[in-house]
């Protein structure tokens, strides 16, 4: 496994990772696992995926494996899916530094960039050395209630404190490097990374931000203050929000995992001192992927 991602190698064994529940990538699966191993790599496939995409295509002769050995013998992990699987994994395998490669399986493919018509190609290009590496930095979100640390979790594109299931504002508390910035009075309020801030974030009226650049996005949602507005703060700040009026607070990491908090409980968000590497295509560039997915430049129909 490659600690460094100056000093990549061209890959002996690459692990395959799956869009959860889906038998739409098996065949895609079974022809990449089957060029891998044609070209010399040892091939794993995450132990989920297998279970599921083996009812579909034989994938006997595979090794299956879950994310620890992944991160433990994996010198790349390509996975086949869409955002959220992009995500999975990258929270999953942050700390072992495994580069991620995406093939965009599911919807907009933020981060699953290689098209499944265009995969082989891509591998060709990757095999050999063709590619461009982007670092981006993750989140460490600790939760404290009533004095102790009760849960940790990592996020490559937000962590979102809201309202919960209950229609009533919260009321919290926002605290950076140890200074009070403000209270405020919200449905919530989303802590977005760069890779984040195409996400949830863009949708609530946050900044975009080059995932290559240093900063992290403040976004209130639904603020009752109207002059409260997004703020981007450096990313080495410590930040914390205090809970201190709410009936159903709950804080969420990506949008894939969710704690249910209670009136007094605390978020503290820090950059974490593990990020991952995506390994893209030759030819990327982030505004064209931008243009594609968020239709930029394009003539309204019937003009």
């Amino acid at each position: 496994m490659n600690s460094s991602f100056g000093s990549y190698r061209s890959p002996k064994t690459i692990a395959l990772v799956g869009k959860y529940h889906s038998l739409e990538i098996a065949e895609s699966l079974r022809q990449l696992a089957e060029y891998l191993h044609e070209r010399g790599i040892s091939v794993f496939i995450e132990r989920e995926t297998a279970e599921h995409v083996g009812r579909q295509v034989d994938l006997s002769r595979w090794v299956t494996c879950g994310f620890n050995d992944i991160g433990a013998h994996a010198d790349l992990a390509i996975v086949l899916g869409g955002d959220g699987t992009m995500l999975n994994a990258a929270r999953r395998l942050a700390r072992y530094r495994v580069p991620l490669v995406g093939v965009n399986q599911g919807r907009l493919g933020f981060m699953t960039d290689i098209a499944r018509s265009e995969m082989l190609t891509a591998m060709d290009d990757l095999l050999d050395g063709r590619f461009t590496a982007e670092n981006r930095l993750l989140l460490d979100a600790t939760v404290i209630s009533e004095g102790r640390e009760t849960d940790a979790n990592l996020a490559l594109n937000d962590v979102v404190v809201d309202k919960g299931a209950i229609g009533r504002m919260i009321e919290f508390e926002l605290v950076i490097d140890g200074e009070f910035i403000f209270k405020l009075r919200s449905d919530g309020l989303i802590v977005a990374t760069p890779t984040g801030s195409t996400a949830y974030s863009l949708s609530s009226g946050g900044p975009s931000l080059h995932p290559t650049r240093t900063g992290i996005a403040l976004v209130p949602l639904c603020p009752q203050g109207l002059p409260t507005r997004p703020l981007i703060v450096k990313d080495q700040a410590d930040i914390e929000l205090r809970i201190t009026h709410a009936d159903d607070p709950r804080v969420h990491f990506d949008g894939q995992v969710t704690l249910n908090l209670r009136k007094g409980d605390s978020v503290h968000l820090k950059r974490s001192e593990y990020s991952i590497c995506f390994l893209h295509p030759p030819g990327y560039s982030y505004f064209a992927m931008l243009r594609q997915k968020l239709h930029w430049s394009e003539r309204p129909k019937g003009t």
